[in-house]
């Protein structure tokens, strides 16, 4: 949990920081410092993946993993209903001002692959690297939306250390019922879509990550098969 507290406590001072310039900070240096945190999360992303000893697994569980996140569209759909909740609380006054920065900020900073997989490697195998990225990702982030939308956005913090913390210690209790094993290939995986997460940073590619995530899923059904037959 003490990556998740690192997390909120980044978004305050980040939020803060903004609040502070409210004039913005320039585009320019806003994007360099993002492209680097991208670089970064590549790096990272390569020395998890590189530890996959069954690259067959790995390849069949992604295959089959995009396969059913293009099937049911899953990043359309996120993308959609993040649309439909921000439009919702679009408003002139200063509540809906407020408002709008808050479910702005927390949908900019709680919804996709990294917070996922973060979370996982955090609490299946100790792992904090991702989310320890990812704080900085959210100081810089929240620096931008504060400066740009106001005090709603410290209020994404308190959402942060709920919803993270939510999948950290779910996935801590659910760790010693999960054989070493399975957490390795989960890792791998999950590194490989970090790899992904980079390379958009940088503006390199456009994956849909969050398709490839159901690959995470394919993981134990794999494992149980290849055991079965073997």
């Amino acid at each position: 949990m003490f990556a998740v507290i690192v997390n909120t406590v980044a978004i305050i001072l980040g939020t803060t920081m903004g609040l502070l310039l409210r004039r913005g900070i320039p585009q320019h240096i806003s994007e360099a410092v993002m492209k680097a945190l991208g670089l970064c999360t590549v790096v990272i992303g390569v020395q998890g993946a590189v530890a996959e000893e069954r690259i067959l697994l790995m390849i069949v569980a992604c295959v089959l993993g995009v396969l059913i996140g293009e099937w049911q569209d899953l990043e359309g759909r996120v993308n959609r209903f993040t649309e439909r909740i921000t439009s919702r609380y679009a408003g002139q006054g200063a509540g809906a001002k407020i408002a709008n920065a808050f479910v702005t900020s927390c949908l900019i900073m709680n919804v996709g692959a990294m917070v996922i997989v973060g979370s996982l490697n955090a609490g299946l195998s100790a792992d904090f690297t991702l989310l320890y990225t990812k704080s900085l990702l959210d100081l810089v982030s929240g620096t931008i939306m504060g400066a740009a939308m106001g005090v709603g956005v410290m209020g994404s913090a308190l959402f942060t250390l709920v919803f993270q913390g939510g999948i950290v210690l779910f996935a801590e209790r659910l760790a010693p019922f999960i054989s070493p094993e399975l957490i390795k290939e989960i890792s791998c995986i999950g590194s490989l879509l970090i790899v992904a997460i980079g390379l958009n940073m940088l503006e390199l590619t456009k994956l849909k990550v969050i398709n490839y995530l159901p690959a995470l899923a394919m993981v134990p059904v794999l494992l149980w098969l290849e055991d079965l037959c073997g």
